[in-house]
């Protein structure tokens, strides 16, 4: 039966999306915990070079900043499914091209700068896995559905529908079974009728 090996295609389907989906989860919790960890260098670095310089001079090194990091998305396919691939450009940049002069600026500032630059790259994957994961449950939750809707409507309703079929052909087989045994009974007592008759008359005939 077509539905019954749609039914089996779209299980094997449903269980690889699920597969895939744990794997993704295990991505999604050490991206979660790496963007916990840089946040909290980033705070750490923060605040020993607020310490040491200040406020403003931290302040003065993030306005000098002309280039801000862009975000690039594009599309792939994991199984049936498309999910985003997000990168950031600029994110990560060597000392020279931050925009703030390294003359008078502590070393304090930079490793606060390159913290951050860490949390940002890692926030853009975390957003990346995470769009992911949500594509992928509702394809999962789809497939479930179509899978259920097979399972519990369609293939007992199509099988119900071919067993009533069967058992009319069954019952019309024996209708004509029936119908030709008496057709043929009709005829034999005909042709006895007809035998008889013949008889009879060729008795009278030769008297």
């Amino acid at each position: 039966m077509l539905s019954k090996k749609g039914y089996k295609l779209l299980k094997m389907k449903r269980d690889g999306l699920i597969m895939e989906f744990f794997k993704m989860l295990e991505d999604a919790k050490k991206i979660r915990a790496s963007v916990g960890e840089n946040y909290n260098k980033g705070q750490t670095a923060i605040h020993i070079a607020e310490a040491v310089e200040g406020a403003l001079p931290i302040r003065s090194a993030a306005l000098a900043v002309v280039n801000a990091p862009t975000i690039t998305s594009s599309k792939k396919n994991v199984m049936g499914v498309v999910v985003p691939t997000i990168q950031g450009q600029s994110v990560r940049r060597p000392l020279l091209e931050r925009g703030y002069g390294i003359i008078g600026t502590n070393p304090r500032i930079d490793e606060a700068a390159t913290r951050y630059e860490a949390l940002v790259e890692t926030i853009v994957k975390a957003a990346e896995i995470e769009t992911s994961i949500k594509k992928m449950l509702d394809e999962i939750e789809k497939t479930k559905r179509r899978v259920n809707a097979l399972e519990f409507k369609v293939i007992p309703e199509l099988e119900q529908a071919r067993d009533f079929i069967r058992l009319r052909l069954e019952e019309m087989e024996r209708e004509n079974v029936f119908r030709l045994k008496k057709i043929k009974g009709k005829s034999e007592a005909a042709e006895d009728a007809a035998q008889k008759t013949k008889k009879a008359a060729a008795l009278a005939a030769a008297h």
